[in-house]
């Protein structure tokens, strides 16, 4: 081997050697400058990819709540005043119940104007003693339920519609006229009525009618009428407003209160104001009447009158003091009536005068 080889081999074995140590002693580094991010090789290293936020939605109104009896606020129930309550609707329906007896077994002008049936009524009646006009009056009149109508429409056939403005069961001052000559009626109406009305509640009522002899002579009626339980009590408003060719417009207002004495006694007070346009006075009368069920045939009525008038000032123009004794002779529709009566008017100085009155009534309606 010659001598050239030796030295190649020390030379090939110092480079590694000397560039190791060059390596080591000046970092790599020194020898560039770094690369910027945007250069820099990417890896396949996938980064984690921020999640798109789902927007909130935007607030709304609140949209009003209509309150019903099933969305309104619910409140603790208490049966506190149940024991109240029966008894309201006990005595309210107990009053309802024997007033409207008594208003069909006295042949009452409510019964009349409120009952949705067919009522028929006709009065011979004799008055004597005070305000007497020694005849026999007769009176008719009729209501006459249309049944195709459900009971809304109602044929009225009267005697002197003028004269059922209010009832009176005191007598009126007339004219002597031949004893036992039968007083005939003034005229007779023909009228159409619409009526609609809740049970023992609420009743209302409208007439058109023509009263005759030719020539014919238009009326028009209008009557309305509430009843308001109070505890043992119940008290009925009715007002009618009406107008006729004779008397011209006018109204009548009505209030009864109502109370049961005992289970045959009833107690009513009626306070009754009739107004006519013609006179411009108020008519005022003050009723106290107690009704008195004897049997199923007769009946007893106590009752104490006011009667006044407003103009052309307040005055009472009569006292009044009755007993009416009614008697059902035969099935359920004849009827005799007897009323002793004391008057004490203002034209006598208020003196007593006596009157007896007697009638034969002849009552028809679905009940009899």
């Amino acid at each position: 081997m010659s001598s050239f080889e030796p030295k190649v081999i020390r030379f090939s074995w110092l480079l590694p050697s000397l560039l190791l140590g060059i390596t080591l002693q000046f970092p790599p580094d020194l020898f560039g400058e770094e690369l910027p991010a945007s250069q820099v090789p990417q890896t396949d290293t996938l980064e984690p990819q921020p999640v798109p936020e789902t927007p909130e939605p935007a607030p709304q109104e609140p949209q009003p709540v209509l309150l019903t009896p099933q969305t309104a606020p619910q409140t603790a129930t208490s049966d506190s005043f149940d024991y109240w309550e029966s008894s309201r609707d006990y005595l309210s329906g107990k009053i309802t119940s024997f007033a409207s007896y008594i208003d069909r077994f006295f042949g009452g002008d409510r019964h009349y104007q409120e009952s949705n049936q067919t009522v028929a009524q006709l009065d011979l009646t004799k008055l004597n003693g005070y305000g007497s006009d020694h005849k026999i009056d007769f009176a008719a009149r009729v209501n006459l339920r249309l049944p195709v109508t459900e009971g809304r429409l109602h044929l009225l056939l009267e005697t002197d519609p003028e004269k059922n403005i209010i009832t009176e069961p005191t007598p009126v001052t007339r004219p002597v006229a031949v004893p036992g000559q039968v007083s005939v009626p003034g005229g007779v109406a023909l009228a159409v009525r619409y009526a609609k009305a809740k049970e023992d509640v609420w009743h209302f009522s409208t007439d058109w009618g023509i009263k005759f002899p030719i020539p014919p002579r238009p009326f028009v009626r209008t009557r309305g009428s509430y009843s308001i339980p109070m505890g043992k009590w119940r008290l009925k408003a009715a007002e009618s407003v009406y107008w006729f060719n004779t008397l011209g417009a006018g109204e009548t207002t009505q209030l009864d209160l109502e109370r049961i004495i005992s289970p045959p006694l009833l107690f009513r007070s009626s306070s009754i104001a009739t107004w006519l346009n013609d006179t411009q006075n108020f008519d005022l009368r003050q009723d106290l009447s107690v009704y008195h069920t004897l049997t199923d045939r007769s009946a007893l009525l106590y009752q104490a009158s006011a009667i006044g008038i407003s103009n052309p000032q307040f005055q009472m123009t009569d006292f009044v003091l009755l007993v009416l004794y009614r008697y059902r002779m035969h099935q359920q529709w004849l009827f005799f009536e007897l009323s002793p009566q004391l008057h004490f008017p203002r034209d006598r100085q208020y003196q007593y005068n006596p009157a007896l009155s007697m009638r034969l009534e002849v009552l028809f309606d679905d009940s009899r």
